[in-house]
């Protein structure tokens, strides 16, 4: 489900009225993003990296002493610009408004130790191994108003990390499933739900995604005769595929006879219904009919944006796929993407809210209260921008009965909580 971003904007910062401080701090940072440094060599010290990060954008907000009066008011005010994928400015928020101290309530937090483990070194590896290539896990986004780092967020994974190996190897509960020890040892973030279309809305709508099983043949068949493709390595100097919406891409321009035969390989056959599952989950697990099975993980897309509302079938986005060996989450090039588990994945606005965040979700049931944690490690184009709304990945399954059961015992909205170490 993840998507590439990168957008270059210029800044004029001048005596304005404080009724466009909104529109200014769009322009602002976006030029801070532009002068940021990447740096190319290996990251050995991450937090470092972040706190160089943040120092470039402290000295390129000083563009003048005329300007530095209103940039401060931008920074006190914790006006944050939420952009889209494309990073283009969409609106301006208070971080404020939407995020606030408290504690967790009275109740165990649900998870999966060995999955909660598995997600969050894996999520941890991607900010060391792949920050330099991909600066967008740098950007601190809206949890700065609270003045939340990515140095802070790293802090938060690496403590996680210690906790649950040393609670596993013990062979005893985690400390991190006990309240107690959760609001002692962090600093806990409740976050209020913002829609612009609907302000109403204060709790997070939780909606849920899975991977299916599907049955493919690796050949064209009566029966499984949609197929998903692969870019060829050397696509990536030629955007020919861009030029093509899915629709075009059905009506056979790859296969023989088509106009672009050749430029890409068929990985595998499926119905109509198999292709539009994987392309909005993201991953598929395919049961060949030559007794084999594989995942296939999205890759690139042809640069359209998801339009929400629009039935699927007249979706012009289209994916192509690459064999992977586990279901993969967030990362800015497919082998780079994060393996992830279900029961502890979340897909969550990762430019504007953040990778590797993590977060408790509460609901009510029963009169009872439910915790359940979770890392933000995935993304997609609904999501790009969100502040309402995060994605559970629920799990694997054989058909929509089947995850319909699952996903009924999960709420539809909930309220929201980000854990950062003190």
């Amino acid at each position: 489900m993840s998507n590439l971003f990168n957008q270059k904007l210029g800044i004029t910062l001048g005596i304005a009225a404080l009724s466009v401080v909104g529109v200014v701090s769009s322009h602002l940072y976006t030029q801070l993003k532009s002068k940021q440094p990447v740096q190319q060599q290996a990251l050995q010290d991450l937090s470092l990296l972040q706190n160089n990060f943040i120092a470039q954008q402290t000295s390129n907000s000083n563009i003048s002493n005329q300007d530095t009066s209103l940039s401060g008011k931008y920074l006190a005010s914790a006006s944050y610009p939420v952009i889209d994928e494309w990073k283009k400015y969409k609106f301006s928020i208070d971080g404020n408004r939407i995020l606030t101290s408290t504690k967790i309530p009275s109740a165990k937090v649900s998870f999966n130790q060995s999955d909660l483990l598995y997600v969050l070194i894996n999520t941890r590896k991607y900010f060391q191994d792949h920050a330099s290539a991909d600066p967008d896990v740098l950007r601190p986004g809206i949890m700065s108003s609270q003045g939340v780092t990515v140095a802070d967020v790293l802090k938060t994974l690496d403590f996680m990390i210690t906790v649950l190996r040393e609670d596993i190897a013990n062979n005893r509960t985690t400390r991190l499933q006990n309240p107690n020890f959760i609001n002692t040892h962090f600093r806990v973030i409740k976050w209020t739900a913002y829609k612009p279309q609907n302000t109403q809305q204060k709790q997070l709508r939780i909606t849920k995604y899975a991977v299916f099983i599907h049955p493919g043949s690796r050949k064209k068949t009566s029966n499984y005769n949609i197929p998903i493709y692969s870019l060829k390595s050397n696509s990536s100097n030629d955007n020919f595929y861009t030029r093509y919406t899915k629709q075009d891409v059905l009506s056979g321009i790859y296969e023989p006879g088509g106009r672009e035969f050749g430029k890409v390989e068929p990985l595998a056959y499926l119905t109509r219904n198999g292709l539009e599952e994987a392309l909005m989950q993201g991953t598929i697990l395919i049961n060949f009919t030559d007794g084999s099975k594989a995942f296939f993980n999205v890759d690139k897309n042809n640069g359209i944006s998801y339009i929400r509302g629009l039935k699927a079938t007249a979706q012009k986005r289209y994916w192509y796929f690459k064999k992977v060996d586990a279901i993969k989450g967030y990362g800015y090039k497919i082998d780079a993407k994060i393996s992830i588990k279900p029961g502890v994945t979340f897909a969550g606005d990762v430019l504007n809210i953040g990778l590797g965040r993590v977060v408790i979700i509460e609901n009510t049931s029963g009169g009872r209260k439910y915790l359940r944690m979770g890392v933000i490690a995935d993304t997609g184009g609904a999501f790009l921008p969100n502040l309402y709304q995060l994605d559970f990945l629920a799990g694997i399954f054989r058909n929509q009965k089947e995850f319909g059961r699952s996903i009924g015992q999960l709420p539809e909205y909930a309220t929201a909580y980000f854990l950062v170490k003190k």
